[in-house]
């Protein structure tokens, strides 16, 4: 029992993923341009779905819970929320701008644009945040007879998840772009595996916003 297409669907824009301020696991909520997003955003799902049986689970995290909603409304779905989908946690990155963790961390930054995979301020490493989004989207995968599950969750996330639901290392980090603000990926069920079918889909001018 699985279901038959799984969305990962990326949080809609804040203030700090305007300004380039990390945010990790701090409970920051939609701006104005986000709540915007989420309500276009949903209105793409919803002719995507197009009827077919859904559930929603969202990160716990109110930028996720906010930008669920909106699809929530659009198709009288309720949401669920799991904590175990929040953005990898950034230590003492959290709530810094880029050039303030240069600052303090000379060297660090460089490394992780670069993709290795170290631990975020002292926090998770980003493969530990994608093992543990991608458990939870395989249990709530598993949960459905068909359908389509939707994932509302985090860039990091997100992104070592669908790594690893693919099979692709995770040490080749920027083999993928990272999933803009309100975009998500698509993934089809084959046999055992699953397939991505689209990537970075979403409403027009979502900005990529570096403090997932």
């Amino acid at each position: 029992m699985t279901a038959d297409q799984v969305l990962l669907w990326r949080h809609a824009r804040t203030a700090s993923n305007a300004a380039g301020r990390f945010q990790g696991q701090l409970d920051v909520a939609l701006d104005d341009v986000g709540l915007v997003q989420a309500k276009e955003a949903a209105d793409l799902l919803a002719e995507l779905i197009d009827g077919a049986p859904c559930r929603i689970v969202s990160s716990d995290l109110s930028r996720a819970t906010a930008t669920a909603q909106a699809l929530s409304e659009r198709l009288g779905v309720p949401v669920s929320t799991d904590p175990q989908l929040r953005e990898v946690f950034a230590g003492d990155w959290e709530g810094l701008l880029r050039s303030e963790i240069e600052q303090r961390n000379p060297g660090e930054l460089a490394q992780w644009r670069a993709g290795e995979d170290l631990r975020l301020g002292g926090g998770e490493r980003r493969s530990e945040a994608g093992a543990r989004a991608e458990r939870a989207i395989r249990g709530h995968a598993a949960e459905q007879d068909g359908g389509v599950l939707v994932i509302v969750s985090h860039g990091a996330a997100l992104r070592g998840a669908l790594m690893r639901l693919l099979g692709i290392d995770n040490w080749e980090w920027n083999v993928l772009e990272g999933l803009r603000n309100a975009h998500w990926a698509q993934l089809r069920r084959r046999a055992d595996a699953w397939l991505l079918s689209a990537y970075n889909v979403g409403p027009p001018l979502g900005p990529l916003g570096p403090g997932r």
